[in-house]
């Protein structure tokens, strides 16, 4: 079983982003399927596709429905900075304030999860 913590930094502006999103999402649905410890972060300006993908007139709502039991949140202070912190809120998705308002990827590396970026 692989430890696995994906991180979505990609920003919404371009179809390039979207193309990163997607991917990060694939790897997550994929290592669930296979039974990984698998979890997902948006961080940077990824914490702005919580509210585009919880939306459920977004084309690629029914796959981030698939992954969200892999999602381990976003980042506080970047959801603040990209002012998404109230919608991420209201979406129910938890905010990590581990190191100075960010989540800890050494954390991570330490309890023995390889980590992806997209």
């Amino acid at each position: 079983m692989l430890k696995l913590a994906v991180i979505v930094l990609a920003d919404t502006d371009t179809h390039a982003d979207l193309g990163r999103v997607v991917n990060a999402m694939e790897v997550v649905r994929e290592s669930l399927e296979a039974g990984d410890d698998v979890r997902l972060i948006f961080d940077g300006a990824g914490t702005r596709w919580i509210p585009e993908l919880t939306n459920p007139n977004h084309k690629r709502h029914t796959l981030f429905q698939q992954v969200l039991p892999a999602v381990d949140g976003a980042c506080l202070f970047c959801a603040k900075a990209f002012g998404v912190h109230d919608t991420v809120q209201a979406c129910g998705v938890r905010l990590l304030d581990e190191h100075d308002g960010h989540p800890s990827v050494r954390t991570l590396l330490k309890e023995g999860y390889q980590v992806l970026t997209f």
